[in-house]
């Protein structure tokens, strides 16, 4: 199998507050909203994000509602310029509806980051990361900063 994600599907208790927050409150763009149902948006080249009610995924995966458990076990992560874009871009999550985790500030890994909780209880880091950069092609270089 080739080392590649082509679409990220979260579960989202409540489909129309994440489109709230996603698209009116963070002005991203769908690449195809089905009210009710399901809403996606390209996140990067190639990557989709696809939020998807819980129930409905369930159902979709052919199990027991209470085995998809929205928003848990992971985080997502928004690499940003730095610091002040970090500052910005927790500013919009929180007036959009996220809940702050953790305030900006110096991370541990030498960068800048926050942490806030989507309307799903998805959590999402935004960080500046200066040992972070994408090539031309798409691959990803991340070192040590020092």
């Amino acid at each position: 199998m080739e080392p590649r994600l082509d679409m990220l599907t979260v579960a989202v208790p409540d489909l129309d507050a994440a489109r709230r927050f996603y698209v009116d409150g963070l002005g991203w763009t769908p690449a195809l909203d089905v009210p009710g149902e399901v809403l996606f948006v390209q996140v990067n080249s190639g990557l989709l994000l696809a939020l998807f009610g819980a129930a409905d995924l369930a159902a979709d995966m052919g199990v027991a509602p209470e085995a998809v458990v929205p928003g848990g076990g992971f985080t997502l992560a928004h690499n940003v310029a730095g610091p002040e874009e970090v500052r910005r871009v927790f500013a919009a999550a929180v007036a959009a509806g996220a809940r702050p985790v953790k305030e900006p500030q110096p991370a541990a890994f030498g960068g800048f980051h926050a942490y806030v909780t989507d309307p799903a209880g998805v959590r999402w880091e935004v960080a500046h990361n200066p040992g972070w950069r994408v090539a031309e092609d798409g691959t990803v270089h991340i070192g040590v900063v020092e």
